[in-house]
């Protein structure tokens, strides 16, 4: 399938922190990394969600496909209106440049109007309820979500990849339209709930049907590698 959109070019960060607790944040582990490292606004701040004004000063270049906010949630239910009213404007600033939104929050996407320039994206990671995974809000309320998201560009990230019922997952993600889906399992080793690389790869075979599919870390599950 023909690529729209390019990969990820640069990462923007004018909003940071999350307060979901996913077991498996990369992010929070490393804004702990950096405030030992004495990196500002990690240094006195750690993971709590911060607007940094000064980053929507920054320059981008066109054609380019920025995520925005990758060490935080933009769209968490704590963000004041204020904080992404002020990132939606810059992004309309540079409509020749494509700026990637992911949440685990998308409702909130429907409060604003948001710029022609932008991918929204929201991270579902099964059509199961994985519990004590995480306090974001459920896999359910997300998908609603996203299929009553009327924006024209959208795509979702499963990642990590956690077990789910393929028929159900793929009608799931049908119903979104997507533009395109990224699909990974876990880089850290958190032994989540994974599927076996079998179910993975049908999940991918039957998602290329109607999209297009970004492949990230594709292996065995962790409780399947010595079998």
């Amino acid at each position: 399938m023909t690529r729209m959109f390019r990969e990820v070019a640069t990462t923007w960060n004018p909003v940071i922190g999350c307060l979901h607790q996913c077991v498996y944040c990369w992010a929070r582990r490393y804004a702990v990394r950096l405030a030992k490292m004495g990196v500002k606004p990690y240094a006195s701040n750690l993971f709590k969600p911060t607007f940094i004004p000064k980053r929507l000063d920054r320059k981008f270049r066109k054609h380019q496909l920025v995520f925005t906010s990758d060490m935080g949630d933009l769209f968490g239910s704590w963000v004041p209106t204020l904080w992404i009213q002020k990132v939606l404007e810059t992004i309309r600033i540079w409509p020749e440049t494509t700026f990637l939104l992911l949440t685990k929050n998308p409702e909130r996407y429907l409060e604003f109007e948001l710029p022609d320039n932008v991918i929204a994206g929201a991270t579902i990671e099964s059509n199961h309820q994985h519990f004590a995974i995480s306090k974001a809000p459920s896999v359910e309320k997300r998908l609603e979500a996203m299929r009553r998201l009327t924006h024209n560009k959208k795509m979702i990230s499963v990642e990590p990849i956690l077990d789910f019922d393929l028929e159900a997952f793929v009608e799931a993600i049908r119903a979104v339209n997507p533009v395109f889906v990224y699909v990974g399992y876990d880089n850290y080793n958190f032994h989540l709930p994974e599927p076996k690389l079998e179910k993975t790869l049908k999940l991918i075979e039957e998602l290329e049907t109607f999209t297009e599919v970004r492949l990230k870390t594709i292996r065995k599950a962790w409780n399947e590698e010595n079998r």
